[in-house]
């Protein structure tokens, strides 16, 4: 079981910064892809930054140039880096990662982090 901790989230102005941080307690070397989702009150989980075991990156259309995802695989930590925040980017976020256990996929989600941006 791998366990996935989230922090770094908070109560920001809008215009201000986080950095949202992913630990999880196995290697990242098994590792098929991460990322970040938010829910917002009322609204569906959505995928907001991804990568993948090779580096492939996406983001979504609201976070493009201002969201930055990356991952520290000597610390088996993924972050998000979100600048310029909007009132709208106000959601609790989850880190989500997708490992490859033998010939399956086994997908692990943290317990999320409250982001909230003031206007």
């Amino acid at each position: 079981q791998v366990q996935l901790v989230e922090s770094g989230g908070g109560l920001v102005q809008a215009g201000g910064s986080l950095r949202l941080s992913c630990a999880a307690s196995a290697s990242f070397s098994s590792i098929n892809s991460m990322g970040w989702y938010r829910q917002a009150p009322g609204k569906q989980r959505e995928l907001v930054a991804g990568i993948t075991s090779d580096g492939r990156i996406n983001y979504a259309d609201s976070v493009k140039g201002r969201f930055t995802i990356s991952r520290d695989n000597a610390k088996n930590t993924m972050y998000l880096q979100m600048n310029s925040l909007k009132p709208e980017d106000t959601a609790v976020y989850y880190c989500n990662a997708v490992y490859i256990v033998l010939i399956t996929h086994k997908v692990y989600w943290g317990q999320g982090t409250q982001v909230t941006v003031s206007s």
